[in-house]
């Protein structure tokens, strides 16, 4: 103990006491030996496989899809049931095709407006789990990286030390 009262102790070692960071953003953190996405946390060893994939489509552009193709499928069979498709004109007919496009536009603008999320699935203890989801494609990719990274770096059983700084420095003898 020191005169004022403070203890001095041995320096701690970098390797053991902090893991190597890989990625970090607030709620995601990866490191050669967690993965951690919010409350969730997995050891890389444990992941055995990864897979990426696309999530569901909007709930809301299915559902506006599905409504305007039956609303556009009851008219063409009211029209047909009446008699009302003989005497439409060219440019009703040139209308009703249009028209009938439009539940495309609707896949189309929805997939645009709100994209399927990116999904990283994994194998942990032989059970499917969805690790990682985001719609952000550049943030997944980081992740995903990172992710395949600490998985290299546990299966080659290579330490994270730097390479630079464990080698001897070339010197000229003189």
């Amino acid at each position: 103990m020191q005169s004022d009262g403070s203890t001095t102790r041995p320096p701690r070692s970098p390797q053991a006491t902090t893991p190597t960071l890989l990625y970090a953003r607030p709620g995601i953190v990866v490191t050669a030996e967690r993965f951690t996405v919010g409350r969730n946390s997995w050891r890389v060893a444990e992941l055995t496989q990864l897979w990426t994939t696309r999530g569901p489509h909007d709930r809301l552009a299915l559902r506006a899809v599905v409504v305007t193709a039956a609303l556009i499928g009851g008219v063409g069979v009211l029209l047909g049931f009446t008699g009302g498709l003989q005497r439409l004109t060219a440019a009703a007919y040139l209308a009703l095709g249009a028209v009938g496009l439009l539940p495309l536009v609707l896949i189309l603008v929805g997939d645009r407006w709100r994209p399927p999320a990116y999904e990283l699935w994994g194998l942990h203890r032989g059970a499917e789990v969805l690790l990682f989801s985001s719609d952000d494609e550049r943030q997944f990719g980081q992740v995903t990286r990172a992710l395949n990274r600490a998985r290299e770096g546990v299966r080659h059983g290579s330490g994270w030390a730097d390479p630079l700084a464990s080698a001897d420095p070339w010197r000229p003898s003189r």
